[in-house]
């Protein structure tokens, strides 16, 4: 409904999925997304289902670092 394209409201309920399975997960949602902000830019593939997976919301590293 607001976004110009298929593709920008695709990728907008990937990233408001996102925050709110981080809030169910009891994560403070702005220094989840400012987490991955800072952190998925500097990985050499984001190609790799492995690499994607260590930033979920559930995840212990992401646990310690965006409660």
């Amino acid at each position: 409904m607001f976004s110009q394209s298929f593709e920008g409201a695709k990728a907008t309920a990937i990233i408001l999925s996102l925050l709110e399975t981080a809030k169910r997960h009891g994560l403070d949602s702005e220094k989840y997304i400012t987490y991955l902000l800072e952190h998925l830019p500097n990985e050499d593939s984001l190609e790799k289902k492995e690499v994607l997976e260590a930033y979920l919301p559930w995840t212990e590293r992401i646990q310690n670092n965006c409660k």
